[in-house]
């Protein structure tokens, strides 16, 4: 059974920037996909990155060029940086680990789902 443990979450104004992030037990880390997904209020849970084992990575065309994905073999921990944030970037931001490569990850073929962590921006 793997754990994922977000944390980095917080309260920011409108242009500001959060670093979110993802420590996972087990040992299938460094052969595994790993994303991001958020959920705002009211709204269904959608896509924002993705990064394969090899490290190729995928962004939601509403973050591109704002967020970035990272990941750190050596400590089991997946990254995302958030730049230039909007108000429509709240939500609830959840790390999955994906069960079968990052192209069906990010149709939602997840192995296994953080709790979640917090990130409003304010206007």
């Amino acid at each position: 059974q793997v754990q994922l443990v977000e944390s980095g979450g917080g309260l920011v104004q409108d242009g500001g920037s959060l670093r979110l992030s993802c420590a996972a037990s087990g040992s299938t880390f460094s052969i595994s996909a790993m994303g991001w997904y958020r959920q705002a209020p009211g709204k269904q849970r959608e896509f924002v990155a993705g990064i394969s084992s090899g490290g190729t990575t995928d962004y939601a065309d509403s973050v591109k060029g704002r967020f970035t994905i990272s990941r750190d073999n050596a400590k089991n921990t997946v990254y995302l940086q958030m730049n230039l944030l909007k108000p429509e970037d709240t939500g609830v931001y959840y790390c999955n680990q994906g069960r079968s490569g990052l192209q069906r990850l990010r149709l939602g073929v997840v192995a296994y789902w953080g709790q979640g962590t917090q990130v409003t921006v304010s206007s």
